[in-house]
């Protein structure tokens, strides 16, 4: 196989296609594209990508977004593109159709295009991507041929029955069961000045995670407000949905003991996009007070589903998450390179 971006790669001798720089492309030619790839989103993850795709669209119109398009006999089949924050670059998607049997091929040499291009950016020592729509192991060989270390996460389901079903009763025993709230605390839902007091609680929350070592912005309370903001003001995980997002209040305090965020990613679909309790107020079953409330909040307005992600090694979070009536219906990888090796996560990871 001949491509044709600068160098040549050897794999099925039928298949050919050129590399392009994603900024030559326009909104409109990638459109067709991303209508196929929002249909998967949707029957694969039960999510409308579309708000997303239209985002992505928006960028591309500038002609500033990093990228590579795939294209063949004159049509495009696939594309990858990335974001620079500061010292680090987010893979933020790579996608061909699937309709092809190359489909895995164009990716992989999409993939490694952008690595090339990434690795020898000045200023960039760090590399970062979760790629959602793709199973556990699909790209795990390129990455890790590439330096990446790769950290399985799983996509889980609560199918949401209504408020006075058994899944979301009070009763001892079930998911809903009362839990008493500690002295001083109250739950009430997100209200935009939490912001600041989430960060922290953020940052808090993830010292010495592996999720931090995943997501550089969990690490400090600046990073944890980039990652807040782009939540609450941006469709890129959903349409947030503040009537569905709760926080735990200390009565007196400027900070927060608790935190789930909630979005709207179909139109009865919610997807936990945070959830966390500070590490004094743990195992008081906090964080299943928190799901419960959002569950209860989405039933009342007929949604039928509430997902999340979890990485698969976080057991006590995936115990509890089942417990609930979760299920995991898809493995999906997170991948990391960091050339510093400055990671104030380090071995303690829990």
């Amino acid at each position: 196989m001949e491509v044709r971006h600068g160098h040549t790669a050897s794999m099925s001798p039928a298949l050919q296609f050129e590399l392009l720089d994603l900024r030559h492309f326009s909104a409109g030619s990638l459109r067709p594209l991303l209508d196929e790839e929002s249909r998967i989103w949707s029957e694969r993850l039960h999510w409308d990508y579309r708000g997303s795709a239209d985002l992505l669209l928006q960028y591309l119109d500038s002609r500033v977004l990093p990228g590579y398009v795939a294209v063949e006999n004159g049509r495009i089949v696939g594309y990858v593109f990335c974001v620079y924050e500061g010292h680090k670059a987010v893979i933020g998607d790579v996608f061909a159709l699937e309709s092809r049997e190359s489909a895995t091929e164009i990716r992989n040499e999409l993939l490694l295009r952008l690595f090339e291009l990434l690795k020898n950016t000045p200023g960039v020592n760090r590399i970062e991507s979760q790629l959602l729509l793709h199973p556990h192991g699909a790209h795990q060989r390129v990455f890790e041929a590439a330096g990446f270390e790769v950290h399985e996460r799983v996509f889980m389901e609560w199918p949401l029955e209504s408020a006075a079903e058994a899944a979301l009763r009070d009763g001892a025993g079930t998911p809903g069961g009362a839990v008493p709230l500690p002295a001083g605390m109250e739950l009430r839902r997100w209200e935009e000045g939490d912001l600041g007091a989430a960060a922290r609680l953020i940052a808090a929350s993830y010292q010495g995670h592996l999720d931090s070592h995943i997501n550089e912005q969990y690490r400090t309370a600046a990073g944890s407000q980039r990652f807040l903001h782009n939540i609450v003001r941006f469709p890129g995980c959903g349409y947030f949905d503040p009537e569905a997002s709760f926080a735990l209040v200390e009565r007196d305090s400027p900070d927060l003991a608790g935190l789930l965020l909630c979005s709207r990613v179909r139109d009865d679909v919610g997807h936990v996009t945070q959830i966390c309790v500070a590490p004094e107020y743990r195992g008081r079953g906090l964080g299943r007070l928190l799901m419960v409330e959002c569950a209860r909040a989405l039933a009342k307005r007929n949604f039928s589903l509430l997902t999340l992600t979890v990485t698969s090694s976080n057991r006590n979070a995936v115990s509890l998450y089942e417990w609930l009536g979760f299920r995991g219906t898809h493995r999906f990888d997170a991948m990391v390179w960091d050339e510093s090796g400055d990671d104030p996560a380090g071995p303690s990871w829990t």
